[in-house]
C-alpha cells in the first residue's frame, strides 16, 4: 500500500496553483479578431506580459504578447473597483516581465497608438483590454531576469530564443523552408525515405562518433551521411530519393560546421551530373521565390574547379567581390621574385583592390591590417610575404617602379593601379592547384572584408545572390595530417568520397597512370563563398569500386571488406546514379543573412562541440562503462 504524502503549507500552494493552469479555457484565437471585435464585449486571451507603465497607484498600462510574440494589445487595469478588478490590478502589478497568463476582460476602443508596431509586434492600436480577470500560467522567480536587452548566454538558449526575435524568426523561416522543399520534391516525384542512424564504421573520410553496445566489442557508427543507403535505394529500384538526414562527423569545429547537422539529401537513379545540378537548380530558384520572394539569376553560372583557384584563390568564390587574381611571373625581374619569395621556380600571383583615393589612406589600412592578428599569418608564410605596392601618381612609374619596367609597360590591364590603389602579390610552389584555397586566395578575401568593416569599401547588396556550380574537380587530393582520408596507403584521398566516378573515359584511363590528373563528375553548388552543397555521379560497378579502394587507393583488405555490403549491392545490377547533399544549416544561414549555423539551429553546439544548455556531453559512470564493456584509457 502506498504511503499518504501529507502536503505542507507550500506543497499545496504548489498544487493548488498548478491545477489553476489546467482548467479548460480559450485557446486565444480571439487575438486574429480583435481590431474587429465589438467594443464592450467580453474576450479572453492568453499570452505573454511584457512591458508596463504605471500611471499612479491606481492605473497601470500593460503590453500583453501574444503566444507566437506577433502581435500586442494594451491592458488597462485599475483599483478604483472594488473586487475582482482590483484584485487583477493587484496582480497585474506584481507579476513579472515574460508571465504566461490568461487576461479576461472588456474590449475597448482607445485613441490610436501613434505607431503600428510595438518591440517589432504588431500592435492593435484602436482598442484595448479593460482588464477584471488574470491568471499566471507559471511564475518567473526573482533570480531570473528576463528584459527585452538582456543577453543571455548559450545556457540559456531558451531565454535567447523566447526573447531574440530575430533568433526566433530564422527557425520559423527554417520551418518554413523545410515545408517548401518538401511540397516541390513532391511534386516532382521524389519520395522522402528515411535511412538508419545507427550504422558501421567505414573510412569514408571523416572521423566518426561510436556508439558501443552491450555486445563485447562491438559498436555502432553515427552516419557521416547517408551516402551508402542511398546508393542502395538506387539498386533498390528507387528512382528519386531526398531527406533531411541527420549527420554526424567529429571534426574541428567552425562557424559553419558542427559535430551533428542536417543535410538535405538526394539520389536519381539512371542519372548524371547535368540532371542533379538541373534538379537543385529548380529546388534553389523555388526556395528563393517561395520563401524569400526574391528572384534568382539562371542559369547558374559553372565555373571549373582550375579557373576558380586560378581566379579566385578558392573553390567556393564570392563572385559579389570583383578583384580577379592574375600569373604574373613572365612580368617580373629574377632578382624581385628572388626577393619575394625562398621557393625555387615559384609562380607569382597578384590581385588589385581600389581601397580609396587617398595612397596614404590605402597605406594605413595596409598597414594596420598585417599589423593586427588577422595579417599574423600572411607575413609567416613560408613561401613569403606579400608584396604590397600603392598606386601613387606622385611617384615614378605610379610606385610600382621595383616591379619593373616590363611590368609597368605589359602586364596584365586588369592590374593598371589607379592612384590609392592596393597591388598584392604572392608566392606559391608551381603545379596543379590541390586544397580548397591558396594563401592569396585567402588574403584576398581578408582584405575584403577587412576594408568593408572600415567603410572603405561598400558592401556587398543585402539580397545580391551569387550561385555558382564549381565542376571538375581532381579526383584525388594529397593526404594532411589533419584528414584522416580513406586510410589508405596511397599518400592522397578521395576529394569528395571514394564513391566518386571519373568524369570521362579518358579519365578511366589515367587511373592507369596518373591517378592525381583524374578529373571528376564532381560538383559544388556555392553562393556568396558559402559552399552550400556536393555532389558527383557514383561509381556503380562493383568491381570498379574495388578497383579504386585497393589498387588506386590502396586500402587495407580488411577496411575494405568494411564496404563488402555496399559492393555486393553494385554487383546486383545496380543502375548509373548521381546526387547531392545540401547542408541545410548553411543554406538557412545564407537565406537569413546570418553569418553562423549556430543562429538557424534551435539548440546548436558550442565551438567545443558542447550544448551548454543540456550539459552535454557528460562523463559516463562507472557502471554505464561496464555495462558496455568499456574502459578509460589513463
Amino acid at each position: 500500500m502506498n504511503d499518504v504524502i501529507e502536503p505542507d503549507v507550500t506543497l499545496r500552494k504548489t498544487l493548488d496553483e498548478f491545477k489553476a493552469t489546467i482548467q479548460p479555457r480559450a485557446r486565444g484565437n480571439a487575438w486574429n479578431y480583435l481590431s474587429d471585435s465589438t467594443t464592450g464585449q467580453e474576450i479572453e486571451l492568453v499570452g505573454y506580459i511584457s512591458t508596463r507603465r504605471d500611471v499612479n497607484k491606481k492605473l497601470s498600462f500593460t503590453i500583453l504578447r501574444n503566444k507566437n510574440q506577433t502581435s500586442c494589445i494594451q491592458l488597462v487595469s485599475s483599483s478604483n473597483s472594488e473586487g475582482e478588478e482590483a484584485d487583477a490590478h493587484a496582480r497585474l502589478r506584481a507579476l513579472r516581465e515574460w508571465t504566461p497568463i490568461v487576461v479576461r476582460g472588456r474590449l475597448m476602443d482607445r485613441q490610436p497608438a501613434k505607431d503600428d508596431t510595438y518591440l517589432g509586434m504588431k500592435l492593435v492600436n484602436t482598442k484595448e483590454i479593460a482588464v477584471h480577470h488574470v491568471e499566471p500560467l507559471n511564475e518567473i522567480p526573482k533570480d531570473i531576469i528576463i528584459k527585452q536587452d538582456t543577453v543571455f548566454g548559450p545556457d540559456q538558449r531558451h531565454l535567447q530564443l523566447r526573447t531574440d526575435s530575430e533568433l526566433r524568426s530564422n527557425i520559423i523561416l527554417r520551418a518554413k523552408a523545410i515545408s517548401r522543399a518538401r511540397i516541390h520534391l513532391g511534386d516532382l516525384e521524389w519520395k522522402e525515405i528515411e535511412t538508419p542512424i545507427l550504422f558501421k564504421s567505414t573510412p569514408e573520410g571523416a572521423r566518426e562518433f561510436l556508439v558501443p553496445t552491450r555486445q563485447k566489442g562491438l559498436a555502432y557508427a553515427l552516419p557521416q551521411s547517408p551516402q551508402q543507403y542511398k546508393q542502395i535505394l538506387m539498386a533498390s529500384g528507387f528512382t528519386k530519393y531526398y531527406q533531411f538526414a541527420r549527420c554526424f562527423r567529429d571534426e574541428d569545429l567552425r562557424a559553419d560546421r558542427q559535430p551533428e547537422f542536417t543535410q538535405l539529401d538526394m539520389e536519381m537513379s539512371f542519372a548524371g551530373e547535368e540532371d542533379v545540378m538541373a534538379e537543385v537548380e529548380k529546388l534553389l530558384r523555388s526556395l528563393w521565390h517561395k520563401v524569400l520572394k526574391k528572384e534568382t539569376t539562371t542559369p547558374f553560372r559553372r565555373m571549373t574547379y582550375h579557373d576558380a583557384m586560378a581566379s579566385y584563390g578558392v573553390d567556393k568564390p564570392d563572385l559579389r567581390y570583383k578583384a580577379k587574381i592574375h600569373s604574373i611571373t613572365q612580368y617580373l625581374p629574377a632578382d624581385l621574385i628572388s626577393k619575394i619569395t625562398p621557393l625555387q621556380d615559384p609562380t607569382i600571383e597578384a590581385f588589385k583592390i581600389p581601397i580609396s583615393l587617398d595612397p596614404k589612406t590605402t597605406r594605413q589600412f595596409i598597414s594596420k591590417f598585417l599589423d593586427s592578428p588577422d595579417g599574423k599569418p600572411y607575413l609567416d608564410n613560408p613561401d613569403g610575404q606579400p608584396g604590397v605596392f600603392v598606386g601613387d601618381s606622385s611617384q615614378p612609374m605610379q610606385g610600382l617602379g621595383p616591379l619593373g619596367y616590363q611590368y609597368v609597360m605589359d602586364g596584365p590591364e586588369t592590374l593598371a593601379v589607379e592612384h590609392g590603389d592596393l597591388l598584392i602579390l604572392q608566392a606559391r610552389p608551381s603545379g596543379p592547384f590541390s586544397g580548397g584555397s591558396t594563401t592569396l586566395g585567402n588574403l584576398r578575401l581578408a582584405l575584403y572584408k577587412a576594408a568593408i568593416a572600415q567603410g572603405l569599401i561598400e558592401p556587398p547588396a543585402k539580397h545580391d545572390y551569387q550561385f555558382v556550380w564549381i565542376t571538375d574537380f581532381p579526383l584525388f587530393t594529397p593526404n594532411n595530417d589533419s584528414d584522416p582520408g580513406q586510410g589508405g596507403a596511397a599518400g592522397f584521398s578521395s576529394t569528395h568520397h571514394p564513391f566518386t566516378a571519373p568524369k570521362t573515359p579518358e579519365d578511366v584511363e589515367l587511373l592507369l597512370t596518373s591517378p592525381s590528373s583524374v578529373t571528376a563528375a564532381h560538383y559544388d553548388i556555392v553562393v556568396n563563398g558559402v559552399e552550400l552543397g556536393g555532389g558527383s555521379r557514383r561509381i556503380h560497378n562493383a568491381a570498379m569500386q574495388e578497383f579504386v579502394f585497393r589498387d588506386i587507393l590502396k586500402m587495407k583488405p580488411e577496411r575494405i571488406e568494411d564496404f563488402r555490403h555496399l559492393l555486393d549491392v553494385l554487383r546486383s545490377g545496380c543502375p548509373p546514379h548521381a546526387g547531392i547533399a545540401l547542408g541545410w544549416d548553411r543554406l538557412m544561414a545564407i537565406m537569413c543573412g546570418r553569418e553562423s549555423v549556430r543562429d538557424v539551429i534551435a539548440f546548436p553546439k558550442s565551438g567545443r562541440g558542447e550544448d551548454l544548455l543540456v550539459k552535454s556531453p557528460n562523463a559516463m559512470t562507472g557502471e554505464q562503462l561496464d555495462t558496455y564493456h568499456l574502459r578509460l584509457k589513463e
